[in-house]
């Protein structure tokens, strides 16, 4: 028997890419191994979660989709039968390549001024680190609506990809866990969402003692592992983080804060006017602060000023509001932005916050105490030569809390808790993972660019009455209504993705009709499963004339597909991705490089690589040229020309696979090692990465801040009162004011709401007795399916029976006493629109105003995933404008009853 070894990497959810080795008997995978030769560059020394077990399994998988497919019934439906029969390569290039060509030379975008082509990815995004050259084949069509989303702003961190990019270049946040001594985590579910390297930091902080309280309706596998769990009713985390906030402004005050932080390093001492702008220098219109060594308003970068933090001044200036509007002023009284952020936190103390969250005030006392003994203010660390402030307490925040309502009043109290600690971007605090909506992004720090009154950069979406114009670029008009969606190749699916669907429907007032594209791309997602209002989501599915599903198995999606390409799955395919830096959940790394994906595996049937696919369009839709231009320009992630480096393409020549990732790997090898190197193909086939030394100062943002002379936007969010004073005459001016309860979100210090309260009221609207809906369903995931590829294995349901409560719905034990429900029970949550089904799951670490769902499935069509009777809260709550928020993002919970079926 020949058994040889080949080195691969995982990266099925966002919180890889894990390092692996695939051992092969015959020619035949037969095991998963972790990559121990990695230790000491991946930060889990090599680890794979359990997901990248069941790789063997997917490949090999029975229920594959192996041969292109066409349908044969022109009806489409969850009730239809498709008639899928088998078809050549030939006939499927034909039947997509003569539809995109001809809408090439009618136009590429249709009567509303949308894109006549659709694409939709899955899994965050991260489907582009497996669709190899087809990523290049998209770009080089032209113009595609990205905007159908899958789940995303509903079952995301939303409203953290939003805010944290503006406020310190971070998609997602973590806690420092090297340094971190005290973490407040509210939901943030790591040890399920985190993948080995979250788990592995997570268990090195406890070892050395660190502390992590967990704050959420249920007991998570995290909050198993912390030191303590406080139950908070569902959705009231900004209450809890607002009162954490008065308790360290008003019981401690600023002198045992870090007052140089909020004075240097946040807009805190800037001047407002009376009309809540910053006033501003009449000459130069640059933000004012209060000296106190001159007594004396001056502009917020003058050179060795003691800048006030509190008290009433007056001074004379400048304020500059929407659409140009200004107000001169001339010996004004005016307020400090952080005495503009104590009234507004003023009446939400400790005892206030207590009726709101069920969480004792003299709790919520002593985690505020806990956290600022913690932060060790004065501290410093050394990193790499540089003496940085150590301030070892973070705060994490998980979905639901995150995003939709109350999402902007959670991430705002989180990242101005860890500015009062000094805790922002520093050893030990609160740190941002990756930069994705601000280029460059290669690392944090680079996407850094001084911008006006002293903050970062950020283009927010126009809404100036000279530039704004009524053209959504998508059929969710991400670009139309939501500013901080910027606009970039990922805004699209970062906008209200929901509404996409719901237009479709009920075409909005105010907006270009929406149209159903002429072609719709679908890979590695499935929004009829994973969407807000599933089955609402498969109707407008069925309606789209020409669908292209690249597919596995069969799925609830690509039952309405009129064409199915059969890919090449993990094992399979060739790619080259970038690894290491700072990267997504916890991906703390001190190496920076690439790693290769290979075919490790033989493809079944007529499976097909999808680089092979790729050029195969783009020669038939007679984009090639486009298409090699794009690979050369480094869409692939690596230019194929450097400075001291040329492994160009030929644009006008159709190229193999093995040579377009042939001249990929060497001019990776190039970069990495300036010229030096320039090895092909199979060297990483062998070697599987090359790595580079990558400074751990890169983890932190605060050196560039301090070395760019930039402050943190924080407390006061001026900016983004203006604009959203500036949007919404915008969208007057069209008719528009159905969006008039988003723009409330444009706050400068947002305000705490009751936003229980929404989903009662949706109770109310959909025809039900909110008292007769007591109880909130949430949903968690396990590491297992952290995203639905998963669902068609046997291994990975295996793996999940271990996790208490998946595939039944975990209620309080003592509530379900009261019920008379017991253990395995069959019951049924309900909402006015829809029920789901369950087992009963017993225990005590749930609130007994909560229910859990362990995953979402509710699959019809998957094969073996259909066949499993799973409660999914996917179809009980309507997608509607009402639960979406500011940012287009809404959250996955609802109101339910509960009764016992048998």
């Amino acid at each position: 028997m020949k058994v040889d070894f080949k080195n691969s990497f995982c990266y099925q959810c966002n919180a890889g890419p894990d390092l692996l080795r695939v051992r092969r008997e015959n020619g035949v995978a037969v095991c998963i191994e972790p990559r121990f030769d990695a230790a000491g560059i991946h930060p889990a020394d090599g680890r794979v979660c359990v997901k990248a077990y069941g790789l063997i399994q997917k490949a090999y998988n029975p229920y594959r989709i192996t041969h292109p497919m066409k349908r044969t019934n022109p009806r489409k439906g969850r009730n239809e039968d498709p008639g899928f029969v088998p078809i050549t390569w030939d006939e499927a290039y034909d039947a997509i390549a003569g539809k995109l060509k001809r809408i090439r030379e009618e136009g590429l975008f249709d009567a509303s001024g949308y894109p006549r082509v659709a694409c939709s990815i899955g899994e965050a995004g991260l489907p582009v680190h497996h669709m190899g050259t087809f990523a290049a084949f998209l770009v080089a069509y032209g113009p595609m609506d990205t905007g159908f989303g899958a789940g995303q702003g509903i079952q995301c961190y939303h409203s953290e990809h939003f805010y944290g990019e503006l406020w310190h270049r971070s998609y997602t946040v973590s806690a420092d866990a090297e340094h971190v001594n005290y973490i407040l985590s509210l939901g943030s579910n790591i040890d399920a969402s985190g993948g080995p390297c979250g788990v592995w930091r997570g268990a090195n902080a406890r070892g050395r003692g660190a502390r992590r309280v967990q704050v959420e309706p249920h007991l998570s596998v995290t909050g198993a592992s912390a030191t303590e769990w406080i139950p908070i009713r569902p959705k009231t985390d900004a209450a809890f983080l607002y009162s954490i906030l008065h308790s360290l402004l008003f019981d401690h005050g600023v002198a045992e804060l870090d007052g140089a932080f909020l004075k240097h390093r946040t807009a805190s001492p800037y001047l407002v006017g009376p009309n809540g702008y910053f006033l501003r220098d009449a000459a130069t219109h640059e933000p004012l602060v209060w000296d106190l060594v001159g007594d004396v308003a001056v502009m917020h970068a003058t050179p060795s000023i003691d800048p006030a933090l509190e008290g009433v001044r007056r001074a004379s200036g400048v304020e500059i509001g929407p659409d140009g509007m200004t107000w001169n002023h001339e010996s004004i009284p005016a307020q400090t932005a952080f005495d503009m952020m104590k009234n507004v936190i003023a009446h939400c103390t400790p005892e206030w916050a207590e009726k709101i969250c069920d969480v004792p005030a003299a709790t919520i006392r002593r985690v505020a105490n806990e956290m600022l003994a913690a932060a060790t203010i004065g501290a410093t660390i050394e990193i790499e030569g540089k003496t940085l402030p150590l301030r070892p307490v973070a705060i994490v925040l998980g979905k639901t809390v995150n995003n939709g309502w109350g999402g902007y009043q959670c991430v705002w109290a989180r990242t101005m808790l860890a500015c009062v600690f000094g805790a922002l971007e520093v050893p030990g605090g609160t740190l941002g993972t990756a930069a994705r909506m601000n280029r460059p992004n290669h690392t944090r720090s680079a996407a850094v660019k001084k911008g006006p009154d002293g903050f970062m950069s950020q283009v927010l979406n126009v809404t100036e009455p000279d530039l704004y114009a009524m053209n959504p670029k998508s059929r969710n008009g991400f670009n139309v209504l939501v500013p901080l969606s910027l606009d970039m190749s990922w805004s699209p699916a970062l906008g209200p993705s929901h509404l996409s669907w719901l237009f479709q429907d009920t075409p909005p007032e105010g907006l270009p009709k929406a149209t159903p594209p002429d072609v719709w791309f679908v890979y590695r997602t499935n929004p009829a499963i994973s969407s807000w209002d599933a089955s609402f989501v498969t109707e407008r599915i069925a309606e789209f004339p020409f669908t292209v599903a690249f597919a596995y198995t069969r799925d609830e999606s690509n039952h309405m597909a009129d064409i199915l390409l059969p890919d090449a799955m993990d094992l399979e395919s060739t790619q080259l991705i970038r690894i290491g830096a700072t990267k997504f959940i916890d991906q703390y790394w001190r190496h920076d490089g690439v790693a290769l994906r290979q075919n490790v595996t033989e493809l079944p049937g007529e499976v097909k690589d999808m680089s092979d696919i790729g050029t195969e369009l783009a020669k038939r839709v007679g984009i090639l040229k486009e298409y090699n231009r794009a690979i050369n320009g480094g869409v692939l992630s690596i230019k194929l020309r450097g400075p001291n480096y040329d492994f160009s393409l030929d644009e006008a020549e159709p190229h193999s696979t093995e040579t377009i990732w042939d001249a990929v790997c060497k001019a990776a090898s190039a970069e990495l090692t300036d010229g030096k190197e320039t090895e092909g193909l199979d060297w990483y086939r062998q070697h599987g990465m090359r790595m580079k030394p990558y400074p751990k100062l890169e983890w932190y943002l605060y050196p560039k801040i301090v070395a760019e002379g930039l402050r943190f936007e924080l407390p006061y969010q001026e900016r983004l009162l203006r604009v959203g004073k500036q949007l919404g005459s915008r969208l007057h001016e069209h008719g528009i004011h159905w969006w008039d309860n988003q723009l409330a979100d444009y706050e400068a210090i947002p305000e705490w709401s009751d936003f229980p309260r929404l989903w009662e009221r949706m109770v109310s609207e959909a025809g039900g007795n909110p008292d007769n809906y007591p109880f909130w369903l949430l949903a968690s995931n396990s590491m297992q399916f952290a995203f639905g590829a998963q669902a068609s294995l046997q291994f990975m349901h295996e793996m999940a029976g271990n996790i208490t409560g998946h595939g039944g719905l975990v209620i309080n034990a003592d509530r379900a006493a009261e019920l008379g429900i017991e253990e395995g029970d069959q019951i049924e949550v309900a909402t006015p629109k829809a029920s789901t089904r369950g087992k009963a799951v017993l225990r005590q670490g749930i609130r007994p105003d909560t229910i859990l769902a362990v995953g979402k499935f509710g699959n019809w069509a998957t094969p073996y995933a259909k066949d499993f009777d799973t409660p999914s809260m996917n179809n009980l709550t309507p997608i509607s404008l009402d639960l979406t928020d500011g940012t287009g993002s809404c959250a996955s919970l609802a109101r339910v009853s509960l009764k016992k079926i048998r």
